[in-house]
């Protein structure tokens, strides 16, 4: 079979494979003029696209393959296996299927030079995953208006989930922005919040602060869910020493279950974090201004050079106090599967927003996933230019801890029992999430691609029955 890769050079054509060595709903990696190809056979077609994915460069081969597209193994990005376009997030660029980039590319020239004639204008508020994608959307989509987005962030859009794992952030754009996120961190609300050496994780610089600031002194992490546990794990090497504390008997029990919770806290306890549970922070002690000491319910004092809060996130809603935008009792804006408030040409996305939530049956939540603002972002442009498209994603995050990458699909709250595949504490399972007999979420530790294989079961809208997952 020949299968021709069109390039900005001209046209290349290459024996990849014989036809019958492929067989229907199977994908291999080839390799032409020096160029990964992801060669796939799905319902009788064959597409050849990129074989790495577009945000981490995760190989595409490993994912997870259902229709005409696949799903990343690592955080659950989708591209159609035909087009190359991206059609599940995170990541913004589609792959280099070439025939679909290269007139993407000659579009996204075309689309950026504003007609002068066009006097419509686009007011983006954050400067975010659901912004960033809201642009990118509109401009993809021949919107030729002025696009003004607004962030108090001090550099232009970039990947914030690094903040709390590498320290890294990677830039998306070139240009300077300048506002409200659509969430703020939670601060602390004790006595001594204020002191120096108390730092909060929102932006870069915080993230700098605290990298530059731990450096072989005694860190306290208050909060033991995604934020405290992935900064734990990446001063664990680096500051003297890090202490955690959390409310729960063990991290990420509400969200990931006990089992879950109690290996990851073996892992960071064998790497230098020392734990102190089922606690609270009563006040922060501090001397000529500086942080000196945590004292905890408990009665225990612990010695700190710096503090790092990571108790959630409020919606940065406070500036429609007043307006005729409707909020709910925590702050987030509501808004309906279009992504659409209560007053037209009003969209909401992102942390801030409350949602109907379609494999939960519309229930309204809040969900602060990276992936979950991408797929507002896009679709609330579609919706901004009259292209009526339903917010239809699965929920899709991942936590990174000493290297290694828990993944997670779905809604699970208020589930009522796990069903494990392997074994969790020898850190290599699958975890079924059930509620009414019904799977409704699904977490993994080396097991890929089995959590990109149920999203895309539960974005297709299969159900997986408890019967099913044991």
């Amino acid at each position: 079979m020949n299968e021709d890769l069109t390039a900005e050079q001209g046209e290349v054509t290459a024996l990849l494979c014989q036809e019958d060595e492929l067989q229907d709903g199977q994908m291999r990696e080839v390799e032409v003029e020096g160029q990964k190809v992801l060669l796939v056979r799905t319902e009788g077609r064959y597409g050849a696209v990129g074989s790495r994915c577009t945000h981490y460069n995760a190989p595409l081969v490993k994912g997870a393959l259902v229709g005409n597209r696949v799903r990343c193994p690592f955080h659950g990005a989708c591209f159609n296996v035909m087009t190359g376009d991206i059609e599940e997030f995170p990541g913004l660029d589609c792959l280099p299927s070439y025939k679909v980039i290269m007139n993407l590319l000659m579009q996204l020239l075309f689309y950026n030079a504003r007609i002068p004639e066009v006097n419509h204008s686009t007011l983006l508020i954050g400067g975010g995953p659901a912004a960033l994608l809201c642009a990118e959307t509109l401009r993809r989509n021949s919107y030729q208006g002025r696009i003004v987005m607004v962030t108090k962030d001090a550099l232009p859009p970039f990947d914030k989930p690094k903040l709390s794992k590498v320290n890294e952030p990677v830039s998306y754009y070139t240009v300077t922005l300048l506002s409200p996120p659509d969430a703020r961190a939670r601060s602390l609300g004790c006595p001594g919040q204020h002191l120096k050496g108390v730092k909060l994780l929102q932006t870069h610089q915080d993230a700098q602060d605290i990298h530059n600031s731990c450096q072989g002194q005694r860190a306290v992490i208050i909060g033991a869910s995604f934020i405290g546990m992935e900064v734990a794990s990446y001063l664990s090497n680096k500051a003297a020493s890090v202490a955690m504390v959390g409310t729960t008997q063990y991290p990420f029990e509400r969200s990931l279950g006990p089992e879950i919770g109690k290996m990851a806290m073996h892992m960071l306890e064998e790497n230098n974090v020392k734990f102190y549970m089922k606690d609270r922070v009563l006040e922060i002690r501090g001397e000529d201004g500086k942080v000196k000491e945590v004292v905890l319910e408990s009665g225990a004092v612990l010695q700190a050079d710096v503090v790092v809060a990571g108790i959630g996130v409020v919606p940065n809603s406070d500036f429609l106090m007043g307006s005729q935008v409707q909020t709910d009792s925590r702050k987030a804006v509501v808004v309906d599967e279009f992504m659409k408030t209560n007053v037209p040409d009003i969209y909401g996305a992102g942390d801030v927003t409350s949602f109907p939530l379609p494999i939960r049956g519309g229930q309204r939540v809040q969900i602060g996933h990276w992936q979950m603002a991408h797929s507002h972002g896009r679709a609330a442009a579609l919706n901004m230019l009259n292209k009526p498209t339903k917010m239809d994603s699965v929920p899709f995050f991942w936590t990174v801890l000493l290297g290694k990458s828990i993944r997670y699909a779905g809604f699970g709250e208020g589930y009522t029992e796990i069903i494990f595949k392997g074994k969790v504490e020898e850190g290599k399972f699958l975890a079924f999430y059930i509620k009414e007999q019904v799977v409704v979420a699904a977490a993994s530790l080396m097991f890929d691609p089995a959590v990109s294989l149920i999203a895309e079961l539960m974005s297709s809208g299969h159900q997986i029955t408890k019967t099913q997952a044991q």
